[in-house]
């Protein structure tokens, strides 16, 4: 294992060994307090860009998944096609793995796709300097190679372009209910979620005008980065409110999009939410949920029209976890009902949306 250090933009330095696949990156470094779910998190889209620091300390012990496709072409056990984080921080690597479904190790995975991985980091000390400070641009280095430092760009970069699809892709087709799914980065179980509840999905690029389509529903899925870049989205969803009453449900960006469509504005968390135990409450009731979350902006409740209002807060700190129209059949989720990984105590979401459509 080579010597590497984790550089942060303040200054600070983390000493390591690198266990994956061996080159320098740079990215924004953010931290992930769920105690499972490495495979499913690395190929979640939200994470490009970002070099993931996992917060439980033994990471690799149940080796990684084969990466097969359904009939369909979901991933079978994945969230996308790849790897999509930058690459991976954790405090104590595994080399010995063991899994009734484990089809190799998490470093041959790395190494395969081409992304970082590092180990014997502090990340106990390393999450405390992004609390207090918040979440800031990193650099893994290689300690043998002190002239070859990358360029760290992440604010600005329009990471839902990157990730999103290029074209249309349907699936179950024929099936019932048309929903238009606008895909910024979206996890294969929101699709499954979908699918599995009877209605054709049609995922469309994140900027494609699908308002002139014929669907009975749309859905606004998650993605990466920053969703003020993301203008393109945010102006065909004011024109599909503005000329139709039909269900619209967003997770996530979905969450952030539809809200600036209503016209309210976004800012960004100090170090996000990213973890399996996020409790938020729904607004006029005592019901409480267990939810799966990864976003590092969220919606300004006060600047929220006259005729939106939230529909489920964060308990921890307050903030935005859903809006919902007074009127329309339209609301979201800042959270991920679909999980995978993580608990599934609002799947009812899904229900709910597909009830909507007429």
């Amino acid at each position: 294992m080579r010597n590497v250090t984790l550089l942060l933009s303040d200054g600070t330095k983390f000493h390591g060994k690198s266990f994956g696949y061996e080159a320098p990156v740079a990215g924004e470094v953010v931290f992930n307090t769920a105690m499972m779910g490495y495979p499913e998190s690395l190929t979640d889209p939200s994470y490009a860009g970002q070099l993931m620091t996992l917060t439980y300390p033994l990471v690799g012990n149940y080796g990684v998944p084969p990466f097969t496709f359904e009939a369909n072409g979901i991933p079978t056990f994945m969230e996308s096609d790849r790897i999509y984080a930058s690459a991976i921080i954790v405090a104590d690597y595994s080399e010995q793995y063991s899994h009734w479904n484990a089809h190799e190790s998490l470093a041959e995975w790395l190494k395969r796709e081409k992304v970082p991985g590092i180990t014997g980091i502090d990340t106990r000390e390393l999450t405390k300097v992004l609390r207090e400070h918040g979440v800031m641009v990193g650099k893994i280095i290689f300690d043998d190679e002190p002239a070859n430092i990358p360029d760290a760009s992440y604010e600005g970069v329009n990471f839902v372009d990157k990730v999103s699809c290029k074209e249309i892709i349907k699936y179950n087709e024929g099936a019932g209910k048309k929903v238009i799914l606008v895909d910024c980065g979206v996890k294969a179980n929101i699709i499954r979620s979908l699918i599995n509840r009877g209605v054709e999905v049609i995922r469309v690029p994140w900027n494609y005008d699908y308002t002139n389509l014929e669907f009975d529903g749309l859905f606004l899925a998650n993605g990466p980065g920053n969703p003020d870049i993301c203008e393109e989205a945010v102006n065909i969803i004011r024109k599909q409110i503005s000329m139709s009453r039909k269900p619209i449900c967003g997770i996530c960006m979905g969450n952030q999009l539809l809200a600036k469509a209503g016209g309210a504005s976004i800012y960004k968390l100090k170090y996000g939410h990213r973890s399996h135990n996020q409790p938020v409450r729904m607004v006029g009731t005592n019901k409480c949920y267990v939810t799966s979350q990864n976003h590092g902006y969220a919606v300004d409740t006060r600047t929220l029209g006259e005729e939106w209002e939230e529909l489920f807060i964060n308990m921890n700190d307050g903030s935005n976890e859903g809006i919902k129209h007074k009127i329309n059949p339209w609301f979201t989720s800042q959270f991920h009902p679909e999980a995978c990984s993580g608990p599934v105590d609002t799947e009812f979401i899904f229900d709910k949306f597909v009830e909507t459509l007429k």
